[in-house]
Order: C-alpha cells, then sequence, then structure tokens
C-alpha cells in the first residue's frame, strides 16, 4: 500500500491529521493538474490555479463527508471531477447578473487567448457532459479525466483500468458526440 493510499484510508476513518500528511503528497500532481486546466480557460480567470487545488484538496477531504478511495488513481479521478465542478460553479457564478454577467472582462495585460471556451460554451459542455455521464459513464469518465484532468488517454486508460484501445474509443466517441450536442456560433 503506498503512503497516498494509506493516508486515504485514514481520512476515510476520520482521522483529522491524516489530511495534512496528504497534501505534501500529491500537492504537486494536483497543481499540475489545475494548471493544465486552468491555460485551457479563457484569459481574465479570476480564479487562479492555487486556488482551484485548494478548493478541489478541501471537497476531497472533507473529514464530515468521508468518502472512499480505492487506490491513488482514484483520488486523482475524483480530483479531476472536483476541479471541473469548481470551474462550472465559477462559469455559473460569472453568469448572474450581480458577479458582472453580460458585462466584457477586459484584460489589462492583453496576453493572447489560451482557448476559445467562453463560460457559455463550457456550460453547455457541462450539461451535455451531464447527458454523456448517463448515456455512457465510461466514455464520460475518459473525457473527463483527458480534458478536465489534462491526463493524457494513455493514463486516462490506467486510472479506468480498462486497455487503451479501450480508452482511445471512448475517448473519441465522448469527443465526436459532445461536439454534435454543443451548438457552436455558426449554428
Amino acid at each position: 500500500m503506498t503512503d497516498v493510499t494509506r493516508i486515504l484510508s485514514a481520512i476515510e476513518q476520520g482521522d483529522p491529521s491524516a489530511a495534512e500528511q496528504l497534501l505534501p503528497l500529491v500537492y504537486d500532481e494536483l497543481r499540475k493538474l489545475a494548471a493544465a486546466k486552468m491555460a485551457q480557460e479563457k484569459p481574465g480567470q479570476t480564479l487562479q490555479a492555487t486556488g482551484l487545488v485548494h478548493e478541489a484538496y478541501l471537497r476531497l477531504v472533507d473529514v464530515e463527508k468521508a468518502q472512499h478511495w480505492n487506490s491513488r488513481g482514484h483520488f486523482f479521478g475524483a480530483a479531476a471531477e472536483a476541479m471541473r465542478r469548481i470551474l462550472v460553479e465559477s462559469a455559473r457564478r460569472k453568469q448572474q447578473e450581480k458577479h458582472g454577467g453580460g458585462l466584457t472582462r477586459v484584460d489589462l495585460d492583453h496576453a493572447a487567448p489560451v482557448t476559445n471556451a467562453s463560460a457559455e460554451q463550457l456550460l453547455a459542455l457541462e450539461d451535455a457532459l451531464c447527458t454523456l455521464q448517463q448515456d455512457d459513464p465510461p466514455a464520460a469518465q475518459v473525457f473527463k479525466l483527458h480534458y478536465f484532468a489534462g491526463l493524457s488517454v494513455e493514463q486516462a486508460a490506467e486510472v479506468l483500468g480498462v486497455s487503451r484501445a479501450t480508452a482511445y474509443r471512448h475517448w473519441t466517441f465522448a469527443r465526436a458526440w459532445l461536439q454534435s450536442q454543443i451548438p457552436t456560433d455558426r449554428d
């Protein structure tokens, strides 16, 4: 049993000091996942990679809502899901009028956009992904691990315990299906 798995088991059993031991072991990997995800977002995000890691970590190790972690891969899969939910919540919050919904944010650094995904597109992706999760959970899982956690398709296959070929089939299907469900500006 690895240190991470042992500590996750202790957290599950309600040991509050175990959460303090876990963060140093997984922080660098979570930070890489968060940085990869934030790089896909439009410039002007008020949420930074460090904040995303901390928020996801707090959700994952909340002792009051103890969760069962089967393995290190299971934990990082849950981390990817937590990061996705945090970004979607942030996008929804920005859509609200009291948080500036409808106003255009101006980036003072004039940095070139990393991605063209708007809050509307992210919310459309979330809706389509929820439907895909109901219809084809394995395809949705591969998509989330690859797109939101920044894992390669091969790494997603390892986390999910499926062959690379199966993971690639799921990825290809999920990507094509989601593209067919999300309206583009041309529609």
